[in-house]
């Protein structure tokens, strides 16, 4: 019986399902070029992937074709992945054994100019400049103006940083991109009889804020800013602070180090200032906020937040990204469950900016771009696809998401009839790609990887007062520059460089993991159907902010 109950839940879910997607194809009848299917000649469409295996492309066929190949069942797409998972993983490396990587550009620059081409290639905003100063991407303004696909509609920062990229000229399309907003507790400022931070407040402006709202002592402290919603070392709060000016490690070769300048000086005493008065929370307050969570026995007491300061109340403003928002209702929403827990009164501006760069945000990334191959066999069949992927319905079935933002103003609206500053994760301009090869530098040099963990070293003395900034910039220079110049290999056994990471597929019966991480911020998943994309996509974790805060 309890078998038969079973089966009837599962055939009414996977029932409502399939009526979802026929409602679905309904509405996207007309994003389509084919009409007849029946008279179309059949043809393939080669899509070419930066990253991935086997285990990935169910996850990409789910997102973005299988919809397309319902209603164009004359097409057939092929996934190529230009760096496989699989041949990382299970790669043994011997002590002492120089293992050479893949360079992820060349691979995908193989795949576009080989024997079969690709026809449609997915690629990061880091490497889009690139691909066009080579010459690999067709651009798309011909089709866009022959077929007159409307973009007054895409969002601002999403075109002109395509274009900026381009020398104002659109090489690819991105559906969905994900941004960050600076979260702030409307009641502290309240409080403290403040006004709360406005958009595209500097970062003077947002730390003098900060200082003004920071009080307490001890276990009762509340912070003015945290970097990030939980406490983390100081070179982080560091490399999140200059992200958006663009602080150089080494020189566009990877042969001399560029850390001993005003610009990293001035850097690291505004960081190092902030845990001198205490403004942002350190590992020693969350060591005491662990401390008191311990019960006698030595076992410790359930935190439903994960130590999570701004929804303790803990921090005053902090930056993360827009899958956030959802956290904050679920927690709100169970605010009745959760013992002495007071529901956050908040909303979001834009993150803070450097005056030498008003109007560019970090935080902001357009990981799904999709463009033509230069050389691609199927030019026409490659943008079809594209503007399909990029066309009004698709954006609206995918705005349930709670991960990513689509690119379509009109369906950018707070979710689930919540009220809060949506404009704040649109306003800003991404960092400009660099046209420097900088995979290829890690890729020549894999122990320069080390060079950061030097930099960690040098600022954790800084904040000790073992050193002062500049004495610790110049000793990271020094052994920064002893780092370059060593053969990989040479002295011992290089770290390998950290693999990008693995988005996992999204099933029934297993919710989606973040795996191992990528250099460029690649985000994770959405939504698996269109009934279970709200449940799905809150199990999914930012991986572009995890992967900022690492760098």
């Amino acid at each position: 019986m309890k078998s038969n109950d079973s089966t009837g839940i599962k055939w009414k879910k996977w029932t409502a399902t399939g009526m979802s997607l026929v409602l679905a194809t309904g509405l996207l009848a007309g994003c389509s070029g084919g009409n007849d299917p029946g008279k179309q000649e059949n043809q393939v469409v080669r899509i070419g992937v930066l990253y991935g295996g086997p285990d990935n492309e169910p996850y990409f066929r789910q997102q973005y074709t299988d919809m397309y190949e319902m209603m164009n069942p004359n097409v057939q797409f092929e996934i190529v992945t230009a760096v496989n998972y699989d041949d990382q993983r299970y790669m043994q490396q011997k002590p002492g054994e120089e293992v050479e990587r893949p360079n992820p550009y060349e691979e995908m620059k193989n795949l576009m100019t080989g024997n079969n081409p690709v026809d449609v290639v997915v690629i990061d905003y880091s490497m889009l400049r690139r691909f066009t100063q080579d010459n690999l991407l067709q651009p798309l303004d011909p089709h866009i103006q022959k077929d007159e696909f409307d973009l007054t509609d895409y969002v601002d920062t999403v075109i002109e940083g395509i274009k900026q990229a381009g020398d104002n000229q659109i090489f690819a399309l991105t559906p969905t991109f994900t941004s960050s907003a600076l979260y702030y507790n409307k009641k502290i400022f309240a409080d403290n009889n403040i006004e709360p931070p406005q958009d595209k407040m500097q970062w003077t402006d947002i730390l003098n804020l900060a200082r003004q709202v920071s009080s307490g002592e001890g276990e009762d402290r509340i912070f003015g800013f945290s970097f990030n919603r939980w406490s983390n070392d100081g070179f982080s709060s560091v490399m999140s602070y200059s992200e958006s000016l663009q602080l150089k490690m080494w020189d566009d070769k990877g042969e001399k180090m560029l850390v001993n300048s005003d610009g990293w000086a001035n850097a690291w005493d505004t960081v190092h200032k902030l845990y001198q008065e205490d403004i942002v929370p350190d590992e020693e307050f969350m060591q005491l906020m662990y401390s008191k969570m311990a019960s006698s026995d030595g076992s410790y007491q359930y935190d439903p937040f994960g130590g999570d300061l701004f929804l303790k109340g803990k921090v005053a403003m902090t930056i993360d990204g827009y899958y956030y928002i959802n956290e904050l209702r679920r927690a709100n929403d169970s605010a009745d469950k959760i013992e002495n827990f007071e529901m956050v009164d908040w909303d979001v501006v834009t993150v803070p900016t450097h005056s030498s760069a008003p109007d560019i945000g970090g935080n902001i990334y357009l990981s799904q771009l999709m463009g033509i191959n230069a050389k691609a066999p199927n030019p026409e069949g490659a943008w079809d696809f594209i503007k399909f992927s990029n066309s009004e319905d698709w954006a609206k079935l995918k705005s349930r998401s709670l991960h990513e933002l689509v690119a379509r103003k009109q369906f950018l609206k707070p979710i689930a009839g919540m009220d809060y500053n949506v404009d704040a994760f649109t306003t800003l301009k991404p960092i400009p790609p660099s046209s420097v090869d900088e995979e290829r530098i890690y890729q020549d040099n894999p122990g320069i990887w080390e060079v950061q963990n030097v930099g960690r070293e040098m600022f954790q003395k800084v904040l000790s007062g073992e050193m002062d900034t500049r004495q610790a910039l110049a000793e990271w220079e020094v052994r920064g520059n002893e780092i370059l110049q060593r053969m990989p290999g040479e002295g011992g056994v290089i770290e390998p460089m950290p693999m990008p990471r693995v988005t996992e597929e999204v099933t029934e019966e297993m919710p989606a993991e973040d795996t191992a991480t990528e250099a460029s911020g690649e985000a994770a998943s959405e939504e698996t159907t269109v009934d279970e994309a709200v449940t799905n996509d809150s199990a999914v974790e930012n991986s572009a902010s995890m992967n900022n805060a690492s760098e």
